[in-house]
């Protein structure tokens, strides 16, 4: 019935729950994720002026949320959601750790790139939202297990190449760089993020017809901070190619 793109947002989330009597409502999603987006902007702007400071510091920083959010998001696939009171905000604060180096970074090599990213994320987001309001797309079983497969693949995809980073002075060829063959791949990326917008929306909506317990509003909140930083951080990636061609 639950059906998401977004690997926080599964089928069984809405199930095994006892009746409560404060249920989940579009307002407090909402509400929860703009208070995530919030601790998230609060800690990337301090390690943004960190790492402009005290570079080591920063890159210090910028380790422990990358790590400390990746364990944060697989630990909510194996707690009880509940706890998603605590392990939202506390990944919110972490990946703010990272984006703050990282836009740092791509703002000083590129004048005006976050601005233009941001604007774009939050568009796309509500062009996803204008899109499944009007049902053009519909949240089916197939496109699910598509989008899913994608997602999989974007996923081992970056591993390889962290892994390669680490270990190696070689890179997956052309899906790094700014040729055709990059931006491709970052618009194909892109275009997967903004698809999953559309399943966590469907997730939430049925989440609220159907009276599922109001905490589980973090957790769907945990959900879309997901998929928002993920399309945040493809865009700039895409600008970045764009503007160094």
């Amino acid at each position: 019935m639950f059906r998401s793109g977004n690997p926080a947002l599964n089928d069984n989330t809405f199930s095994g729950f006892a009746v409560e009597h404060e249920k989940m409502s579009l307002e407090g999603v909402a509400n929860k994720t703009a208070l995530l987006l919030a601790i998230c902007v609060v800690t990337a702007a301090f390690s943004w002026v960190t790492v402009q400071v005290n570079p080591g510091l920063g890159f210090i920083l910028f380790l422990v949320g990358a790590f400390g959010s990746l364990a944060a998001a697989i630990s909510m696939r194996f707690i009880d959601k509940r706890h998603a009171v605590i392990v939202g905000p506390v990944f919110a604060a972490l990946e703010g750790l990272v984006l703050g180096p990282f836009s740092g970074i791509m703002e000083a090599a590129y004048s005006g790139i976050i601005v233009q990213a941001i604007s774009l994320t939050f568009g796309i987001f509500l062009i996803m939202l204008v899109i499944y309001r009007a049902k053009l797309i519909k949240p089916t079983k197939n496109l699910a297990i598509g989008l899913s497969a994608a997602v999989g693949a974007i996923v081992m995809i970056y591993l390889v190449s962290f892994i390669l980073a680490l270990t190696s002075p070689y890179q997956i060829p052309y899906i790094h760089g700014n040729g055709l063959i990059g931006i491709g791949y970052s618009l194909f990326v892109i275009g997967i993020a903004a698809m999953t917008f559309v399943f966590d929306f469907d997730f939430i909506e049925k989440g609220v017809e159907h009276g599922a317990p109001k905490h589980l509003e973090w957790y769907a909140a945990f959900g879309l901070m997901i998929t928002l930083v993920w399309l945040y951080i493809e865009i700039v990636r895409l600008l970045s190619k764009i503007r160094s061609r």
